[in-house]
């Protein structure tokens, strides 16, 4: 924080006054499992990126304040475009989203044209724009076992995530090579290392992780699937690789266990938090409920074309018929 900065903030009760705001703005705040305990106990709903904007979706807030990384504000604000959507920080971004540039990846589809585009939620609007449908990591394996043996697939940005559901569905997928610096930063000498020290330990990982380390975990899946089975497991002591802010919530609701996070390359370091999320902070999270800045804008041509892969997601999961009409054959993004 710079010196004006804390001068300007000096004697505030931080908290007290974003409580105010929130009712004066009428906002709803939300907060990723990685962002810092703080953040998470401030907000209105905790959770996954998507679950999150869908809640916000339902309020009738005026405002949604979004701790989080610039991609899930991005998909708050196309699925609430009457919304004003702020984000704490606007240089939270994602390694996912920033490996996949939007014109790269429409190169790239347009020259696999045979191939559906399967898209992780973790892009940005521009790239949602482009693909068929999206998916989140609770979603994806139903999507693919939806779809026709013989369709060709493309799969971005993840190439992590895509492998593991390669081999869960015996896809064979053309992936981008795209990844997550936090879940690449996890050792695989390390996690044995804290195996064999703990070996009644469960091992709970996010698909994100490369197969070294999936290759060592007793349940995969997504954030909110991991919250779920470490609450459930018989397991008094839990490794978890993902990112470590999430055992926050684990802590929360099962007091009586321990979580113990997956460790990074020297067993010791921070690698494996998030530089991102970090950005955020309670007190950017009370100047942007101040200010109504940073406010996150999406042009509404590209709003409706990244809601249509969006929504042929939600269809599918849901069990619902949907249109799958290659995006490459509609006209070209602009606005982006």
């Amino acid at each position: 924080m710079d010196a004006r900065l804390r001068e300007t903030l000096k004697g505030l009760d931080i908290r007290a006054e974003i409580e105010r705001l929130r009712k004066e703005r009428n906002a709803v705040i939300l907060a990723h499992y990685y962002q810092t305990p703080e953040l998470q106990d401030m907000a209105d709903f905790v959770g996954d990126s998507l679950e999150l904007s869908r809640k916000a979706a339902e309020t009738d807030a005026d405002v949604i304040a979004f701790c989080g990384v610039r991609f899930m504000a991005e998909v708050a604000k196309i699925l609430s475009p009457q919304k004003t959507v702020i984000l704490p920080d606007m240089d939270a971004g994602c390694s996912l989203e920033d490996s996949c540039p939007p014109d790269e990846f429409a190169a790239f589809r347009a020259a696999h044209p045979d191939h559906l585009s399967l898209t992780y939620i973790n892009c940005s609007a521009a790239v949602k724009a482009h693909s068929d449908i999206i998916v989140t990591s609770s979603s994806a394996e139903k999507i693919i076992n939806s779809l026709p043996r013989d369709q060709k697939i493309l799969f971005a940005p993840d190439k992590h995530l895509g492998a593991w559901l390669a081999r869960k569905t015996g896809r064979d997928m053309l992936l981008w090579d795209g990844t997550c610096i936090v879940h690449e930063a996890f050792s695989e000498t390390e996690l044995l290392k804290l195996k064999a020290q703990y070996p009644d330990a469960p091992v709970a990982a996010h698909p994100e992780c490369p197969a070294h380390i999936l290759d060592h975990a007793d349940m995969i899946g997504s954030t909110s699937a991991i919250l779920k089975f470490a609450l459930e497991s018989p397991s008094d002591l839990i490794i978890v690789a993902t990112e470590p802010h999430i055992i926050h919530q684990m802590e929360k609701k099962a007091p009586q266990k321990t979580f113990i996070g997956a460790p990074g390359a020297d067993g010791k370091c921070s690698c494996n938090m998030c530089p991102y999320m970090a950005l955020n902070t309670v007190e950017k999270l009370y100047l942007s409920l101040r200010d109504l800045k940073p406010e996150l804008h999406v042009p509404e041509e590209l709003r409706v074309r990244a809601l249509l892969p969006l929504n042929r997601m939600l269809a599918i999961a849901s069990g619902a018929a949907t249109d799958l009409t290659p995006a490459q054959t509609m006209p070209p993004v602009t606005g982006d």
